[in-house]
């Protein structure tokens, strides 16, 4: 990967002499590090965009069930799942 643009970034100074330090400690360049970190991020920032989407369309999915009449009262899931836990504790199920 070409290495053509330079990133500036203020920030403490215990912060860069800490940073730096770990980074010659571990015998790797810091921009090295960085680039790992900002890598790291990006992949973490995508992955959450993209469970969001999954969620909304679990979420939009459920909602337009509702809407068709099709969704369920909780005291009757709470009701038909009771049942059903008492049917296999009796017939010795776990």
């Amino acid at each position: 990967m070409s290495k053509e643009a330079i990133f500036t970034m203020k920030l403490e100074a215990e912060l860069r002499e800490a940073f730096m330090a770990e980074a010659a400690a571990t015998h790797r360049p810091a921009s090295q590090i960085v680039r790992e970190m900002m890598r790291e991020f990006i992949q973490r920032q995508r992955e959450a965009r993209e469970y969001d989407a999954f969620l909304q369309t679990k979420v939009d999915a459920a909602r337009a069930s509702l809407d068709a009449g099709l969704g369920r009262a909780n005291d009757e899931v709470e009701a038909r799942f009771a049942a059903r836990r008492a049917e296999l504790l009796r017939s010795g199920k776990k």
